[in-house]
């Protein structure tokens, strides 16, 4: 049974103030502080290395919890320092060449956009455009007309940053692997917040966050791997730790993923990580997707209730992201307005989402990500404040 009083205790964070930015970082339970805390004292006590080898058991535990949420094995995981870590990581891995070809999507996230592009002018590979469809979508029509065997990788976005938008991935992986052409799924919009089973997608790797849905700390995330892939994948960067060095000129990568982790890493925020899955995990991911998607649900009728304001989520079922703008008032200006009542949203610019913003025609908009420990009031409270913010022009 879903518990929100005891979710709101475990989250003092949210008891002050409405609460709407999961999307960018969200508020941890007080099991995630508590483990972190204790950690940084116990550094502070007896040296980060030996505090480290006194968690080794709950240390090699993190991974564990991860690919519990995913459907994975923990020698699946790779731990990192972020999402964007985790897709360069994966994507630097995969072999390039003149005339090899990247697709990534309509709703791209900028970072990604970014290291493709590199990465394409560096070794003569092309960045190629898959079309929307009416929804906002991966055209899956058009993605299967593009697709031949010189496209070695298709980057999804799962879920984008400025908009409730779910893309198709099972569909994507489909088309995609009659070609050989590998599916890198973005998850960092939509990991603790949609289920996700790896297995049942297909996918070949998974790029995720843990301090946004997952309501872990910041400077964590972790990389997925299909199993069978791993050996064909050699990271830009490894360490004494991703491999071992075996003589004077020879050196052997880990044998799964963790070929992809380096040896120094905030042992604190990994433990945090790791509580973070399990709290998660107790709840359950469909029940804290239902719980997620009936509060983006209230507030979308909300809004599109109040003159002056127009909803931007694009999609034949939406995740708990909320894009709006109000007409005649900045997206920062209704942010601070908005900070000013003790509400906490933000704002997505254009440059997050380039191709997506300009189709749109869009510079901005405001962005709000209920959680589940968001209750009735909030989004009450919320509505009212949007309401207001008209009214007082």
């Amino acid at each position: 049974m879903f518990d929100l009083d005891t979710i709101r205790r475990d989250t003092p964070g949210c008891l002050d103030k409405v609460f709407l930015d999961s999307a960018g970082s969200s508020l941890p339970p007080e099991p995630v502080l508590t483990t972190m805390i204790e950690h940084l004292r116990r550094e502070a006590d007896v040296g980060g290395y030996v505090a480290a080898a006194r968690q080794s058991g709950a240390l090699a535990a993190v991974p564990h919890s991860l690919a519990r949420v995913i459907g994975a094995q923990a020698t699946d995981i790779a731990l990192t320092d972020s999402a964007t870590r985790a897709w360069n990581d994966f994507f630097a891995s995969v072999s390039l060449g003149p005339g090899d070809r990247i697709l990534i999507s309509g709703v791209e996230y900028a970072s990604n956009a970014i290291a493709a592009l590199g990465r394409a002018r560096s070794t003569g590979a092309h960045v190629e455009i898959i079309p929307s469809d009416q929804y906002g979508r991966i055209d899956l029509d058009a993605l299967e007309n593009m697709l031949d065997d010189r496209v070695r990788l298709v980057s999804v976005v799962h879920v984008p940053t400025n908009g409730g938008l779910i893309n198709p991935v099972r569909e994507v992986v489909e088309l995609a692997r009659a070609h050989g052409s590998l599916v890198l799924l973005d998850a960092c919009q939509s990991f603790g917040q949609l289920p996700i089973d790896v297995t049942e997608l297909g996918i070949d790797a998974l790029s995720a966050t843990g301090r946004k849905w997952l309501r872990g700390p910041r400077g964590t995330g972790f990389l997925y791997v299909r199993p069978g892939l791993v050996d064909a994948l050699e990271p830009a960067a490894m360490d004494l730790h991703g491999a071992e060095w075996t003589s004077e000129n020879s050196f052997v990568p880990a044998p799964d993923a963790t070929r992809f982790e380096l040896w120094e890493t905030s042992v604190a925020a990994r433990l945090g990580l790791g509580v973070a899955a399990d709290y998660l995990l107790s709840i359950g991911t469909d029940t804290v997707w239902a719980q997620i998607e009936s509060r983006a649900v209230a507030l979308r009728q909300g809004l599109a209730s109040i003159p002056g304001v127009d909803v931007h989520d694009r999609g034949t079922q939406l995740s708990g992201i909320v894009s709006f703008t109000v007409e005649g008032i900045s997206e920062h200006l209704v942010r601070d307005q908005l900070a000013a009542q003790n509400i906490t949203v933000t704002v997505s610019g254009r440059g997050s989402t380039l191709l997506d913003m300009d189709a749109r025609g869009l510079d901005a908009v405001v962005r709000a990500s209920p959680h589940y420990f968001v209750d009735e009031a909030d989004l009450d409270a919320f509505l009212g404040a949007v309401r207001r913010l008209q009214t007082s022009r």
